[in-house]
């Protein structure tokens, strides 16, 4: 480059300096706030000039319990593809025929001309397996929960939510209107203490009491049959977000109210098509009443474009393979329990996980972050969670599991975080866990929400192995 092409290209660039600069001068006072988040001072400026930001990082390829991330192979340990069926060559053969037949799209709402034969098929088939009257499908799972609850509960009626539930709950709570109560995480006596006052202020008031059939971050089942208990002493209707629970827990499968054989009493359960059934769209079962009135009552339904021919044809397929091949569940709860083992004997704090959702708390922020970018370096993908989603010193590296992950993989995976834990203090040398503290109602030892039943799964493989080799 020439001295005369140096000149210009930093006038260029003192130019274009000055412009932003002079944009972000007279932009509308709104955008005060978008600009403040790239402040240098801040923790995402600090975190991507470190080269430690885990979160929107491009897949190049996904097979399922691998990935290409960056050109390198990565083992995935970060996934909600729970039966590992994404890169099944029968789901996605499923998908193309859907394609060739009914196109890409249905660009209407199930309302207009969104409606296929397909989603028809699916909802009889959903209603079928959860044991419901009948179901209705949305585009999303967040779409789910915001639009049954949106059209449910209103002014005149109260929503008792619990503290960790899911963003699409919170959201569904704002905007139905309703006097929104929310419960410490799991601490049912606190429930019970909102529900009599409400009886006794309110007594002709609508009450939902809306809960994670398994918690997201954690792992741990909701305690169901309390739950029902206190919905039917107050004359509530109980409504579980089984995201995380179908396709996972329960007998098939069927989520967490069928874990203690009481899938008939819960009112609405809602899931999601984009964990087990490696799809996208979400659904809601229920009596038949109150689905239609969904039906025709959530915005988020009637307002949406219906979910596409291909999605819909994988989740149909995604549920013969469920019930054709129990064994995909029965190595699922397999490989949870030896990871979750795995984890503790190596000294990790692992909270009461009871689910392939498996947290390893880290501590505070900056070593979350260090700690994610050198599991990565070691070849294994998972998520960082920092506060909110958690509370403050209690970061977490989110590991969740496919029943496709092979024993070597398993053990690559523990392999890692034993040698990053060992970098970063998390464990000491006497190979305890060095956080000690259980926050927000997570302690290793509580009672498990499961207890007095025989298995959270039906094939959960108890008595897993307890040293560094997975069970065949």
């Amino acid at each position: 480059m020439t001295q005369s092409d140096r000149r210009r290209s930093q006038e260029t660039a003192t130019s274009q300096g000055e412009d932003t600069e002079t944009a972000t001068e007279s932009a509308p006072s709104l955008f005060d706030k978008c600009h403040q988040f790239f402040d240098e001072s801040g923790d995402y400026a600090k975190t991507k000039d470190a080269d430690l930001y885990p979160y929107f990082r491009p897949i190049e390829r996904n097979e399922g319990t691998s990935a290409i991330m960056n050109g390198r192979e990565i083992i995935m340990a970060g996934s909600n593809n729970y039966l590992g069926l994404t890169a099944d060559p029968r789901v996605k053969e499923a998908a193309r025929d859907a394609v060739a037949k009914y196109g890409t799209g249905c660009t209407g709402s199930r309302f207009l001309n969104g409606t296929l034969d397909l989603h028809l098929r699916l909802e009889e088939r959903l209603a079928d397996f959860m044991g419901k009257d009948e179901a209705v499908l949305f585009s999303t799972g967040y779409m789910t929960n915001e639009g049954v609850i949106q059209a449910i509960a209103g002014r005149n009626d109260i929503i008792f939510s619990d503290k960790d539930n899911h963003a699409c709950i919170v959201q569904g709570t704002k905007i139905s209107l309703a006097d929104t109560q929310r419960y410490r995480h799991n601490d049912l006596e606190h429930l019970e203490k909102l529900l009599r006052r409400a009886q006794q202020d309110r007594p002709d008031a609508g009450k939902l009491i809306a809960t994670d059939g398994v918690f997201s971050m954690s792992g741990k089942i909701a305690r169901v049959p309390e739950l029902l208990d206190l919905a039917q002493q107050y004359d509530a209707a109980l409504m579980l977000d089984d995201a995380h629970a179908i396709g996972v827990i329960g007998p098939s499968g069927r989520g967490s109210a069928s874990t203690f054989g009481r899938s008939d009493e819960v009112d609405i359960i809602t899931g999601t098509f984009s964990k087990s059934f490696s799809s996208l769209g979400g659904f809601a079962v229920g009596d038949h009443d109150v689905i239609e009135f969904i039906r025709h009552e959530a915005s988020a339904h009637i307002f949406s474009a219906s979910m596409p021919p291909a999605n819909t044809a994988t989740v149909l397929k995604c549920l013969d393979i469920l019930e054709e091949e129990p064994e995909r569940l029965e190595r699922l709860w397999e490989i949870s329990d030896y990871m979750r083992d795995g984890f503790r004997n190596l000294g990790f704090d692992v909270w009461d996980s009871e689910t392939p959702i498996i947290p390893v708390v880290i501590g505070d922020m900056n070593t979350c972050f260090q700690f994610w970018r050198d599991l990565l370096d070691n070849g294994v993908f998972v998520n960082a969670v920092v506060p909110p989603a958690v509370p403050p010193g209690q970061t977490l590296m989110r590991t969740s599991y496919m029943a496709t992950h092979s024993n070597e993989e398993l053990d690559q995976i523990l392999d890692a975080f034993h040698k990053v834990g060992k970098q970063h203090g998390v464990i000491g040398s006497n190979g305890h866990s060095v956080s000690e503290h259980h926050a927000n109602g997570h302690a290793r030892n509580s009672r498990s929400s499961a207890e007095n039943v025989n298995s959270p799964a039906t094939g959960h493989m108890n008595g897993s192995a307890s040293g560094h080799s997975a069970a065949a």
